[in-house]
Order: structure tokens, then C-alpha cells, then sequence
């Protein structure tokens, strides 16, 4: 374990030495691609137009992929949701359960959304390591950020799969290969359970046999991280007539009570799986984040708190559109296609695609973003060898989070939280990449000899 946490310690100094931000890699990723294009006959201003068109071509989506971050945090950051984790807080005695046990909470709220994991997760830890004495403070950090580099892209805030389901957020050109994929040929499989229990049961057991005992263990005492008491946010009182509204609960009554009549009328007419889309998603998210914050001004407060973590997504999410735009526009999108099914069998596709997007998403650290680049061409491959469509939405998504477990892009909430530094989670984030990977792959495999091809649907 020793030699492990090393290594990863190593490789996270390296990376914040020599890796860039991830802006940097999108647009490092944009001339690779034009340059590609050209390579293969587009001229110059020809990329620039297919990278101009498209540019603006995923505004909603990423309008959507912003309010995951925001309604995450939101709920996540509620009054009520705070005392639920205190209350969480003291369960765990010892270090070895406490660490196990923040992973098991981080991962099953990563189900819900990957953004509500991160901030639940980090006040969470916060909370355990007042309590139990004794923990490894690398251990914890890495425990808490398992949500996002285990299964969170198999859960509801999947930008993938919440993509395919949604028609209106889908690029034209895309549509043309996939038409839409209901998430009940997706999310809603028991491959698809089967994978989350077994990277669950995998991640906890990790954690627990390799956190440090207390006698052995760094904790954050050590160097300096203090999680005092924080006091609660004091919202105040209107104190003009014109604030009355903000201190008030009326105008929150009334909108989440439109919001669940909305909500309730949805899913009686379509059913919950056939209604589940990112606007959906987004927007019960939202209303609960209202209810949950009971007056405007708390609402609010906690809103513009959260929408300097969605800077990523409005500045990088273009540039993915621009890529669509040229691997479309140059034929680029074939030619990968055509690559995969030369290199590939229907058994195996899933694996090659899920070692190349593993690979990717070193690079292009954004779920949704680089769904929408890999999209075009896997799909049109998976249609050439009848390989089942919403199975290969959840190979992307679950080779997707392995690449997570060592990009430091998705740890700054957390690391914002907990105060601990990138490098100090990699020893152990590398530890479960080493597990997960075979594992991953051999269930991309073996489960997908289970789903047969269903042609593209097109509504």
C-alpha cells in the first residue's frame, strides 16, 4: 500500500507541475482535431466555418449541465440536508469504518447527482473527522470524492444517457445516428445495477482495508487542516419594506407548488422513465432546492454561491461543440467510426471503446462535453455491428469516471471543503483505478453479450 501511495503522490505532483487546466486541454484538443481536418483535405477557412457553425450549436445543453452543478449545490448546502449530516456524522466509531462509510454515502449520493455528492460528501467529512479521531485525512478526502470517480455517471446525473433521452438537446447530426435513447435502455437496466452494486461493494472494500489505523494514520491535525464549528448562515431579517419578500416563504410556497403540480402531471401522463430527461432533472432539482431553503434570500445566498463552479462548463462546453462541428464537417467522424469496426467484433467494441474513453477523458475531462465529440462515431459504429446503443452510452459513461479517480479538474469543490490538495487524494484515487479498470472492463464485456441491437428511434 505503501509503494501505491507513493506512486500516486508522484503522479499528482507531476500532473499539477506539467498538466495544464483542463480549458487548455479543450483547446489543445480543438487544433488537434483542425489540424486533423486538414490533414484530410478541408482547408483552413473551411474548419474555421464548421468550427464557427457549431460553435453556439450546445448552448441549451450546456445551460443544463450548469444547472446540475447549481441545483446540486443548492440542495446540497440546505439547512436541512445540514442537519441530516450531522446527524450522519455519528454513526461511524473507528477510522477504518468512518472512511468506508463517507465512500458508501459519497457514491450512493452520486446516484442523485454528482455536484449535490461533492458538497454532501465534503460536509460530511468535515463532520466525521471532529467525531472520530484518528483518521487518515488522505484516506477520508479520497473516500469522499469516490462518488465522482466510481458511479456517478451510472446514476441520474448522467450527462450522457440524460443527453439521449432528451431529443431537443440532441445535435441534428447526431439525432441522425442514435435518434433518441430512453433512459430505460440505459440507466433504468439491471446491467446497469448490477455494475453500480458491484464498483460499490469494490470501493468500500478498498477503503476499509487500506485506511491507515489510528496509530499509523496522518491525520489533518497533523498538517494544519482544523475543522472548526461553523456557525449557521444567519439569513437576517427584511429590514425595509421592500426586502419583506425576500425574507418570506409566499413566493416559495407558491412556485414549488406549481413546480409539483408540473412535476406530478408529468410523470402520470408519460410514466417516470419515459419523462426523465435533463430539464426534468434540472428543474426537481431546483424546486427542491427552493423548498429545502424555505425564503428567496436563502435560496439565493446558496445560488450565487455555486455559480463559480459552473466557470468550466459556459468557457469549455463551446469548444466541444466547435470539435462536433469538425469531425462532422471533415468527415473525421467516419473515418473513427470506420476504425472501430475494423479493430472491433460486437463482443468486443465495448471494451475498445471503453480502454479509448478511459484514455479521452485524461485529456478531455468533461462527461457531457466529451460525450458529445465520442458520440458521432461510436454510435455509427455500434450500429455497424449491431452492438446494443444504450449499452454503449453506458460504456462511455462508466470508462468515463476512471479517468476521474487522477484528474484533478472534478476534486476542486472538494478540495475547496476539506482543504486538503489534489496530491494528497492520489494515492489512494490511484489505488481504486487500479481495481476498477479490469474490473469495469470485464463486466463492459461480459454484460454486453446480454442486450441485443435495437434499431435507432426516431420520434
Amino acid at each position: 500500500m505503501g509503494a501505491l501511495a507513493r506512486l500516486g503522490a508522484s503522479l499528482a505532483d507531476w500532473s499539477e507541475r506539467w498538466f495544464p487546466d483542463a480549458y487548455v486541454f479543450a483547446a489543445i484538443a480543438v487544433v488537434i482535431v483542425a489540424v486533423a481536418a486538414m490533414l484530410m483535405g478541408r482547408t483552413p477557412m473551411q474548419v474555421g466555418i464548421d468550427f464557427g457553425k457549431s460553435f453556439w450549436g450546445m448552448i441549451p445543453f450546456t445551460m443544463q449541465m450548469a444547472f446540475v452543478v447549481i441545483g446540486g449545490y443548492v440542495v446540497a448546502v440546505a439547512p436541512p440536508v445540514k442537519k441530516l449530516v450531522i446527524k450522519l456524522a455519528a454513526f461511524p466509531q473507528s477510522p477504518k469504518v468512518a472512511v468506508a462509510y463517507v465512500a458508501f454515502v459519497a457514491m450512493i449520493a452520486s446516484l442523485l447527482s454528482w455536484g449535490f455528492s461533492l458538497i454532501f460528501a465534503g460536509i460530511l467529512t468535515r463532520e466525521v473527522s471532529k467525531r472520530v479521531p484518528g483518521i487518515d485525512y488522505r484516506a477520508m478526502g479520497a473516500a469522499a470524492y469516490l462518488g465522482l470517480g466510481s458511479i456517478w455517471a451510472l446514476g441520474l446525473s448522467s450527462s450522457a444517457a440524460l443527453l439521449m433521452a432528451t431529443k431537443a438537446s440532441i445535435p441534428p447530426a447526431l439525432y441522425k445516428i442514435s435518434g433518441t435513447i430512453p433512459m430505460d435502455e440505459t440507466l433504468f437496466t439491471w446491467q446497469n445495477l448490477v455494475m453500480i452494486i458491484v464498483l460499490v461493494v469494490l470501493s468500500v472494500w478498498i477503503c476499509y482495508v487500506s485506511c491507515p489505523t489510528a496509530d499509523k494514520a496522518k491525520t489533518a491535525e497533523m498538517v494544519g487542516i482544523r475543522y472548526a464549528e461553523e456557525k449557521e448562515d444567519e439569513i437576517g431579517k427584511a429590514q425595509t419594506p421592500g426586502e419583506y419578500l425576500e425574507y418570506s416563504p409566499i413566493l416559495t410556497i407558491i412556485i414549488v407548488l406549481l413546480g409539483f403540480a408540473f412535476l406530478w402531471n408529468t410523470f402520470s401522463t408519460k410514466g417516470f422513465l419515459a419523462a426523465m430527461d435533463l430539464n426534468v432533472y434540472n428543474f426537481m432539482f431546483l424546486i427542491a432546492g427552493m423548498l429545502l431553503h424555505w425564503t428567496p434570500k436563502s435560496f439565493l445566498k446558496a445560488a450565487g454561491k455555486s455559480v463559480p463552479m459552473t466557470g468550466g462548463v459556459l468557457l469549455q462546453f463551446p469548444l466541444y461543440a466547435g470539435i462536433f462541428g469538425v469531425l462532422m464537417g471533415s468527415g473525421l467522424c467516419d473515418l473513427l467510426a470506420e476504425f472501430f469496426v475494423s479493430i472491433s467484433t460486437a463482443d468486443t467494441l465495448p471494451v475498445v471503446i471503453g480502454i479509448y474513453s478511459a484514455v479521452l477523458g485524461l485529456f478531455l475531462p468533461s462527461g457531457g462535453g466529451k460525450w458529445v465529440v465520442e458520440a458521432p462515431y461510436m454510435l455509427q459504429a455500434a450500429n455497424e455491428l449491431h452492438v446494443h446503443l444504450g449499452w454503449m452510452v453506458q460504456v462511455y459513461n462508466a470508462a468515463e469516471a476512471l479517468p476521474n479517480f487522477i484528474n484533478p479538474f472534478w476534486m476542486l469543490p472538494l478540495l475547496g471543503l476539506t482543504g486538503v490538495k489534489a496530491r494528497d487524494l492520489a494515492g489512494y484515487s490511484v489505488l481504486q483505478l487500479i481495481f476498477h479498470t479490469p474490473v469495469v472492463l470485464i463486466m463492459l464485456y461480459v454484460l454486453g453479450k446480454t442486450l441485443t441491437y435495437i434499431p435507432p428511434i426516431m420520434q
